[in-house]
């Protein structure tokens, strides 16, 4: 609630005169606190103090649960979303309902503009069979076809098979 903090309104206003700023935006001129707060109380408006520190301090008539609705809404706009890498782990022996419970985790990680590194673990004797596992990373990409783009293509690690998905 600091909007509340940053503008003074109606009784809260000590200093008279004021130059007061109607609710067309057009300037009203310097006039007492008092009557200012009139003008603002027929027009069913607040007095909301918007430069304090001016000599005479600039009053606006206008709503006030209006101005602040339009401050939030304006500050919520400013809000930025971080791209995050998140990561999906299978293995070439990983039973099909599995890879399609990490292949539905991984469209959320991607509609929510998210990263997605699927990396394909070999184990022990897996090894010898390289194309099993590359077999099982070309299905995720394929499912995952419609929601990402690859951006970097499945490549062999050491014991992984990373492959690097971004958004569409």
């Amino acid at each position: 609630m600091a909007i509340e903090k940053q503008h003074r309104i109606n009784e809260q206003i000590r200093i008279s005169p004021v130059r007061v700023i109607g609710a067309d935006g057009g300037q009203l001129g310097v006039i007492p606190t008092d009557e200012a707060l009139g003008i603002a109380r027929d027009a069913g408006l607040d007095l909301v103090e918007v430069a304090p520190t001016e000599k005479p301090p600039v009053c606006r008539i206008m709503d006030f649960g209006k101005f602040k609705y339009q401050q939030k809404k304006k500050q919520h706009k400013t809000h930025v979303h971080h791209t995050k890498i998140k990561e999906i782990r299978v293995r070439p022996k990983t039973g099909q309902h599995d890879i399609d419970f990490k292949v539905n985790q991984a469209k959320g990680f991607l509609l929510h503009k998210d990263k997605v590194i699927v990396s394909l673990v070999f184990r022990g004797r897996e090894m010898a069979h390289i194309e099993e596992g590359q077999r099982v990373m070309k299905g995720i990409v394929e499912q995952l076809d419609e929601v990402a783009k690859v951006e970097s293509p499945p490549q062999q690690m050491g014991r992984r098979l990373v492959c690097t998905l971004s958004p569409r």
